[in-house]
């Protein structure tokens, strides 16, 4: 069986995410994020694999626009989408906080709650987990850029964490999470960066 090799990656900045909103309109990289984004890419062209890759991404622009700044061709995958933030979408933390602290306090301490009438982070972790099983099943090599607080269920899914970890995650914009598998589960690889090094 061919292993799996999985390449996570953090969409570079926007202003939804320097503003700690939830989620938000669709508004791709703010300038910093693009600048970032083609810094890193040009500071270490095969960190992020190379163009023979297959690159995976959330619909999200962000997510297209750092592929697209790394040199590869990015395809969409529904499943590695953010979080469906319902009638917070868009608001920001603190506003939230102030306006429905009952149920932000729910939120964050009940994975299985969804008190904004989306998604529940228990709901995200069974989409994301059911995506990252078909990926180490079909093995091959893959880049995957998508959002933090999908990366963070995706690594306690991969670990076979308690879902309550994912609180204590931190993934910042344009962070790589390398996962590679045998088939049989994930482990978590951690190294340093160098040109040419295998996923």
């Amino acid at each position: 069986m061919t292993g799996a090799s999985l390449r996570l990656v953090a969409h570079g900045h926007t202003a939804a995410l320097r503003r700690a909103r939830f989620g938000g309109t669709d508004d791709g990289l703010d300038e910093g994020g693009l600048r970032a984004a083609l810094a890193r890419a040009g500071s270490d062209r095969h960190g992020h694999g190379s163009a023979d890759d297959a690159c995976l991404t959330s619909p999200a622009a962000a997510a297209t626009q750092t592929a697209s700044a790394f040199g590869l061709r990015p395809v969409i995958e529904a499943a590695l989408a953010d979080c469906d933030y319902g009638d917070w979408t868009g608001r920001a933390f603190e506003e939230v906080a102030r306006d429905h602290p009952q149920a932000l306090h729910e939120w964050l301490s009940a994975p299985d709650s969804a008190p904004h009438g989306g998604e529940s982070v228990a709901a995200l972790r069974d989409r994301v987990g059911g995506w990252l099983d078909g990926q180490r099943a079909r093995g091959g090599r893959i880049i995957a850029v998508t959002h933090p607080l999908v990366i963070r269920v995706a690594v306690v899914h991969a670990l076979d964490l308690p879902l309550a970890t994912y609180r204590q995650l931190d993934v910042e914009p344009l962070a790589i999470v390398r996962l590679t598998s045998q088939g049989t589960r994930w482990q978590l690889r951690l190294g340093a960066t160098r040109a040419h090094s295998p996923a």
